[in-house]
């Protein structure tokens, strides 16, 4: 089986322990017979659709990718992936709750937000969080919370998820 994923999943297809893989950004039938790629992204063949946004999602995804691959790891395996990541640590399985209630700009953002511990709400909110690429959308002009979207950070998963834990966590 010939295996295509995208930029963004490629670091959990190979902790997962995938070996022989293509990477392309929008794969196609032509590049192989599955796509592994997020969840929101569409193709025309067979994919596994993986949500990599929270420290929960991370370890699930490399899970299930291994599984798939015939390799499937043990959980302290998967753990021991987290050992450099203090925060994606500190929130894998978490259940905190913070007094804080935030209005969120993105379905994607929405993931971590809440694995942080935030309330989201709709008004009477004490920060504005959004993606850098809604940027201009944004309707607020106080307590903004900006964070990194896809594009414009690292492609690790876990270097993506510490960034924007450790911008939330500068929130309380």
């Amino acid at each position: 089986m010939k295996i295509v994923t995208t930029p963004m999943c490629e670091e959990i297809v190979r902790l997962a322990g995938i070996k022989d893989y293509v990477v392309n950004k929008f794969p196609q039938k032509s590049d192989g017979d599955l796509a592994i790629l997020l969840s929101e992204s569409k193709v025309e063949m067979d994919a596994v659709q993986i949500k990599i946004n929270t420290s929960t999602q991370i370890f699930e995804s490399i899970k299930e990718i291994s599984a798939l691959a015939g390799n499937e790891l043990s959980d302290e395996e998967i753990l021991s992936y987290f050992d450099d990541y203090d925060l994606c640590r500190k929130y894998l399985n978490s259940d905190f709750k913070r007094d804080v209630n935030v209005k969120v700009y993105s379905e994607f953002l929405k993931d971590i937000v809440l694995d942080a511990g935030f309330t989201i709400v709709s008004d009477e909110f004490d920060y504005v969080i959004y993606p850098d690429y809604l940027k201009d959308n944004v309707i607020e002009s106080e307590n903004l919370v900006e964070i990194p979207s896809h594009n414009s950070i690292s492609k690790n998963p876990f270097d993506k998820a510490e960034l924007r834990y450790g911008i939330l966590e500068n929130l309380i």
